[in-house]
C-alpha cells in the first residue's frame, strides 16, 4: 500500500522522535558531565570550553609526549594530581646539564664521573595521567625568580635537590653574570643578571639537634631539641620562596633522644620517642614558626614529601638482588610502595599541614620516586669523602648507596614540579 503523497509514516515519525530525544538526553548528559567535572586541560585555542574525550586522553598518555608539537594544554596545579602517572623511556628529551658540564654538583651525586656507563636513568620522563607537567624552561624560570630569594632547607636530599635547579638554570647565565658561594651550613648561588639567589641551609630535622654543623655518625648519640627552631629559622626570614624537607634522619630505627630546653642547659633530661612522635612534635615546632612569621603575601612555603631509599631487593620481587645495585628500569608494578617509605611520617606531615594558616605546597615526589629504583647513586658515589675503590665496589651490600640520587636524573623531576607551581 502506498503512502499518500506529503504525508510522514507514522512509524517514521515515531523514530524521528526518539532520535531527538536521545540527541537531547546526551547533550544533556554531557553538559551536566562538563559542569559537574573539572576540566584536566586549558586550551589556548578558541574553544577553550572542548574536553578532550578520555580515549584521546588515554592516546596522549601512552607516549611521550612531543612538547614542540603539542602546546595546547596548560599544567593546572589545582586540577593535575601528579601522584597519579607512570615513567615514560623518552631519547627525544635530553637532560638540561650532565656532570660533566655543570660546575655545582657534589661528587657523591656526579654518577657519570665516577664511572657510570648505562645512561638510560637520565631519559625516564614521568608522565601524569591527567595532564601535561610543563618542561622546566630555564629563562621562563629564572624571570620567575627575578629579585627574589628561593632557599632550599633541609638536608642532603634537598641539597640533592638545589643542585639540580641550579644545574637546571644556570647554563644560560654567563659567567661573569653568576657567583657560589658555598658554607659548611649556609650555600648561596647568585644570578647577578636577575637579582636572584637560589640558596641552601643545611639542617636535617629542621629543628636544632646536637649533630647540626658537626654530624654525630651514631644515632644514639643524637638528640633533639624538638622545641627550638630559633637558631635556624633566623636564617628563613625575609626569603621569598622557601622549600623545606626533613625525613631520612628520622628513621635510623631507634627511638629518638628529643629534648625539651637548651643545650646549654646540659644533655640531659631528654626522653626516648618513637620516631614519629618525636617528628611529629617538631614539625609541629616547624609549622608554628611559619605561622607566627611567615607572611603569605610575600612569601611562599614548599614542603617536598619524603624520599623513598631502596634498601631491600625483596620489596619490588627480586629475590637475588642486592639493594638497588645493578637496576636499570624503575619499577613497573602501578602503586608499588617499599618498605624505604614510611607512611606513618606521611601521615604526621599532612596532620601537622592541614591544621596550618600558611598555605604549604606540597612537591610530592615520594610515589613517583618509589618506581626509581634504577636512579640512586649505588656505587657510583664517595664514602667519608673518598671514591669507592674497586674493592669496595665488588661488596654493594655493604657500599652501595641506595638513599641518594644520581645527577641529572630523579631530582630534576621534584624540581620540574616546583617550576610548574611558581
Amino acid at each position: 500500500m502506498k503512502t499518500p503523497r506529503g504525508k510522514i509514516p507514522p512509524l517514521s515519525i515515531i523514530a524521528i522522535i526518539f532520535c531527538m530525544l536521545s540527541f537531547m538526553v546526551l547533550l544533556y548528559t554531557e553538559r551536566l558531565s562538563f559542569l559537574s567535572s573539572s576540566s584536566i586541560f586549558n586550551l589556548r585555542s578558541r574553544d577553550a570550553g572542548y574536553k578532550i574525550p578520555k580515549t584521546d586522553i588515554k592516546r596522549l598518555v601512552s607516549k611521550p609526549i612531543d612538547y614542540a608539537a603539542d602546546d595546547r594544554f596548560e599544567f593546572d596545579p589545582q586540577e593535575c594530581n601528579i601522584v597519579h602517572g607512570k615513567w615514560m623511556y623518552n631519547t627525544s628529551i635530553k637532560p638540561l646539564y650532565s656532570d660533566r658540564t655543570c660546575p655545582y654538583l657534589d661528587r657523591h651525586v656526579s654518577c657519570v664521573k665516577n664511572g657510570r656507563n648505562d645512561s638510560d636513568y637520565r631519559h625516564w620522563q614521568w608522565q601524569p595521567d591527567d595532564c601535561m607537567l610543563p618542561r622546566f624552561n630555564p629563562k621562563i624560570a629564572l624571570k620567575k625568580l627575578q629579585g627574589k630569594r628561593v632557599m632550599f632547607v633541609g638536608d642532603s636530599l634537598q641539597r640533592g635537590q638545589w643542585q639540580s635547579f641550579i644545574c637546571l638554570v644556570e647554563s644560560i647565565i654567563p659567567k661573569r653574570h653568576k657567583s657560589m658561594r658555598r658554607g659548611r651550613v649556609h650555600s648561596v648561588f647568585r644570578a647577578k643578571e636577575y637579582n636572584a639567589t637560589i640558596e641552601f641551609y643545611w639542617a636535617p630535622f629542621l629543628i636544632e639537634s646536637n649533630s647540626d654543623e658537626h654530624i654525630i655518625g651514631d644515632p644514639k648519640q643524637r638528640i633533639l631539641r624538638v622545641d627550638s627552631i630559633a637558631k635556624h629559622a633566623q636564617h628563613w626570614e625575609g626569603v621569598d620562596i622557601l622549600v623545606f624537607n626533613t625525613y631520612i634522619w628520622w628513621m635510623s630505627g631507634l627511638k629518638i633522644k628529643s629534648l625539651w630546653g637548651s643545650f646549654a642547659n646540659g644533655e640531659e633530661g631528654f626522653e626516648e620517642l618513637d620516631a614519629s612522635v618525636s617528628y611529629r612534635i617538631g614539625l609541629k615546632t616547624w609549622a608554628n614558626w611559619v605561622d607566627s612569621t611567615i607572611d603569605p603575601n610575600t612569601t611562599r612555603v614548599f614542603f617536598t614529601t619524603m624520599s623513598p631509599t631502596h634498601q631491600r631487593s625483596e620489596d619490588w620481587g627480586n629475590k637475588d638482588g642486592i639493594k638497588c645495585f645493578n637496576e636499570t628500569k624503575p619499577i613497573r608494578n602501578r602503586w608499588h610502595w617499599g618498605s624505604g617509605s614510611d607512611k606513618r611520617i606521611m601521615n604526621v606531615v599532612d596532620s601537622v599541614v592541614e591544621k596550618m594558616k600558611v598555605p604549604v605546597t606540597f612537591i610530592n615526589i615520594t610515589q613517583l620516586s618509589e618506581y626509581r629504583i634504577d636512579a640512586h647513586t649505588s656505587i657510583y658515589t664517595e664514602l667519608q669523602g673518598e671514591l669507592l675503590t674497586d674493592e669496595q665496589k665488588a661488596d654493594p651490600l655493604h657500599n652501595a648507596d641506595c638513599i641518594h640520587w644520581c645527577l641529572p636524573g630523579v631530582p630534576d623531576t621534584w624540581n620540574q614540579i616546583l617550576y610548574a607551581h611558581l
